[in-house]
């Protein structure tokens, strides 16, 4: 299929998605380059679920540093078909690093019949627009974490994966870790005997963005990249993930660290609880409403998180009695479980315990086996081709980010919370649920029904 062919299919995913229009590139037109496009080779025709021998070709969607960590873990099972991202120069780099082509609009990729599945690596907002969009479109998605910006969102999506019966992996690795397993199976087999706390790392809320602007990179369309929030003036400590301070720790593009690496703490408990499709039903934080600093200037993190972590550790009781808490020092990517026969510790592919002989039991002793999957997105491309849901399913990757969403609007709210994880809402508490999702900029909305 040419590239003039192409371009006339876009009517088809436009009216699809509602018409939400992104940035174009704004590079001199040439025989390769029409509307941030570059097609190297024609395009295969259409296919259902690739055969049991055939590679996965795959679109890449936001392709910065985490979305080229991804690109460069690519199992042989899969092949790169694509790359999209707003930053122009982002995406032809990484592009002629895969040989594949590129687009500074995403909806161009999902157009394409060769494009089984994609890569969503975007930062935190532009996660759940262009997973639903990947369902409309019937693409498979790996998905970074966390998986939503809001509560309400999240749940939209796994209605839309559902609904589409796509295959969707949260980029919560640690599941697929072998002392991550190996933890988490020790405490579903009692192990350390009936759990009644976990301690985890009292991660800090996001803060607000005071950041004057700069010149606008040439390539980049900051009006794109800003997407559903409102637009701010660029700057480039806002637009890297983790500089001084970047995105990840300003509230308008992130849940701070409580939504980054919280994501994988709290899925590690939600794994070993067996809570995966539930949630605590009470939460609380110490410390009153807090109150988040905003940065005027370029400066690094440690400011803000600790203001916006030191005197609010926050609380959270399931409905089974257990009791989570957030404690500075702790575990940030896995968690320490306290039962009445000693502790449990998960770190970063870390295992210990106290006393030291609970880690010492074989394999074949625990009654409760965890599956043995060693490579996520392997998982991911080898459900995509069973049909079979991977370890970090869209439910799954859901209730986590909810977890880490309960976390930050309790400290936001600044007193004890309800939380019925059921209906996903807080009973009886119009201010609470008022942090369920938030307005976004037209035309970068979600469609009305998926």
């Amino acid at each position: 299929m040419t590239k003039t062919n192409r371009i006339a299919r876009r009517p088809f995913l436009s009216g699809l998605i509602g018409g939400l229009m992104l940035g174009t590139s704004t590079a001199p037109r040439s025989p390769t380059v029409l509307l941030g496009v570059h097609v190297l080779a024609s395009q295969s025709s259409g296919r259902s679920t690739p055969g049991a021998t055939e590679r996965i070709g795959l679109g890449f969607i936001g392709v910065g540093r985490r979305g080229q960590q991804l690109m460069s873990s690519v199992p042989p099972m899969g092949r790169i078909v694509a790359v999209a991202d707003v930053d122009l120069r982002r995406a032809q780099e990484a592009a002629q690093r895969a040989s594949c082509d590129w687009y500074t609009d995403y909806r161009h990729l999902l157009d394409r019949q060769d494009v089984d599945a994609v890569v969503i690596a975007t930062p935190d907002h532009w996660h759940v627009i262009p997973a639903i969009h990947a369902c409309l479109a019937r693409k498979d998605i790996y998905l970074e974490k966390p998986l939503s910006l809001t509560i309400r969102e999240g749940r939209l999506l796994v209605d839309a994966v559902r609904k589409h019966a796509r295959v969707l992996q949260t980029g919560t690795q640690r599941r697929s870790m072998r002392f991550h397993r190996l933890g988490c199976e020790l405490v579903r087999n009692g192990v350390a005997g009936k759990i009644h706390t976990v301690l985890i790392e009292n991660y800090p809320s996001p803060w607000e963005c005071g950041l004057p602007g700069q010149p606008v990179p040439e390539g980049l369309d900051w009006n794109a990249w800003c997407g559903p929030t409102e637009v701010v003036p660029y700057h480039e400590d806002i637009f890297i993930q983790r500089a001084n301070p970047g995105w990840i720790s300003f509230r308008p593009w992130s849940g701070g660290e409580m939504t980054g690496t919280g994501a994988h703490g709290f899925d590690q408990i939600q794994w070993s609880l067996e809570c995966d499709h539930t949630g605590p039903v009470e939460i609380w934080s110490e410390g009153g409403k807090l109150q988040a600093p905003v940065y005027y200037e370029p400066e690094g993190r440690q400011r803000g998180d600790r203001l916006c972590s030191e005197g609010h550790r926050v609380r959270m009781r399931y409905a089974n009695g257990i009791v989570i808490r957030l404690e500075p020092g702790e575990s940030a990517a896995g968690a320490t479980f306290i039962g009445d026969l000693g502790k449990i510790r998960v770190g970063n592919n870390e295992l210990s315990a106290n006393p030291e002989d609970l880690i010492r039991v074989k394999p074949d002793e625990l009654k409760f086996r965890l599956p043995e999957i060693n490579n996520h997105m392997e998982n991911w491309l080898d459900c995509i081709k069973t049909r079979e849901r991977p370890i970090a399913d869209v439910e799954i990757g859901h209730r986590t980010a909810t977890i880490c969403h309960l976390g930050n609007i309790v400290r936001w709210i600044g007193r004890p919370l309800r939380w019925d994880p059921e209906k996903e809402l807080f009973p009886e508490d119009k201010e609470a649920n008022q942090y369920l999702d938030r307005p976004r900029r037209k035309p970068y909305t979600l469609p009305e029904t998926v």
